[in-house]
């Protein structure tokens, strides 16, 4: 009688729990909406100044708060499938098994597309050669030293313009031998800044919307034209190179939402790639995913 009755006690102490969180965890949803409440969206860290701007405008307008948390690209993941936050702006969509694991969760993932980004190659100011091509990266990433590269500098090893580079050449991991990282496109300009012969790997965003950590470095370096993989012409991470195709080093952007349920993720979303959204991206220097339609007035005497 007594191990029932301390049974019951363990299974009604547990049922009150479950209450009390499931109570809280629709109180959350109550006090949030599509334009309403607070949120934590994770950001890659190579647009995060886009998407800071993205925010100080939505909440300008909207009685919301969102609160951005930078991150790498693998950082990002680790934290979306541990349910830190179930917002994410990254340069991917979501692979084949992090789709499995929301189906499992029953839920239905939300990506909208809304910008085409460039990842920018930048070298020394001392440098007097400012074109580069896609092959002699691939070939300094499998091992070749002959390549006139001495040395690329990444933002993050677990960031996604490594996992960009390393699908690009083939390759598992980077080369032990002539690659650095730090942990952020702000100390990738410095660092390329203040030391010649070494080749940068940023988002081009950091270029357009520089902070003032790193406004003064920006004097100090090229920006390079690059020559894609058998091409034979060499074009800048510019916002018309990217509306033409030809830049070699462009990849969308997305923002994936996981939430589950109509709340601030989507109403985000919906800013993002609406007419703001898309006007903030055309300012930014990046591509629209649509672009923003012109007003013209036309006045007659």
């Amino acid at each position: 009688m007594k191990k029932i009755a301390l049974l019951w006690l363990g299974l009604l102490f547990f049922g009150i729990v479950f209450f009390i969180s499931c109570k809280q965890s629709n109180s959350q949803k109550d006090k949030e909406s599509i334009l309403k409440g607070t949120i934590t969206i994770l950001v890659d860290e190579t647009v995060k100044p886009l998407v800071e701007d993205q925010i100080a405008v939505f909440e300008s307008t909207y009685k919301a708060k969102i609160i951005l948390e930078a991150k790498s690209e693998k950082e990002l993941m680790q934290s979306l499938l541990k349910d830190t936050s179930r917002v994410v702006v990254m340069s991917r969509p979501l692979n084949p098994d992090e789709l499995k694991f929301f189906e499992k969760a029953k839920i239905k993932p939300k990506t909208t597309k809304f910008a085409t980004d460039a990842i920018a190659l930048i070298s020394n100011k001392k440098e007097s050669d400012t074109l580069i091509a896609v092959k002699d990266i691939v070939a300094f990433l499998k091992g070749d030293l002959e390549t006139k590269i001495e040395g690329l500098v990444f933002d993050n090893p677990n960031s996604s313009t490594v996992r960009y580079f390393t699908a690009l050449a083939g390759i598992s991991e980077l080369p032990k031998k002539g690659v650095y990282s730090f942990k952020s496109n702000e100390e990738v300009i410095k660092f390329v800044a203040e030391n010649e012969g070494m080749i940068g790997v940023i988002g081009v965003n950091w270029l357009f919307q520089p902070t003032a950590n790193i406004n003064d470095y920006l004097t100090n370096i090229n920006v390079l034209d690059v020559e894609g993989l058998n091409k034979n012409s060499y074009f800048a991470p510019s916002q018309n190179n990217l509306a033409e195709g030809t830049y070699p080093l462009a990849r969308d952007l997305f923002i994936i939402n996981c939430q589950g349920y109509s709340g601030l993720g989507m109403g985000f979303s919906s800013f993002l790639a609406g007419e703001i959204g898309q006007r903030i991206v055309l300012k930014s220097g990046l591509l629209p995913a649509n672009m923003p339609g012109r007003k013209i007035l036309i006045k007659t005497n």
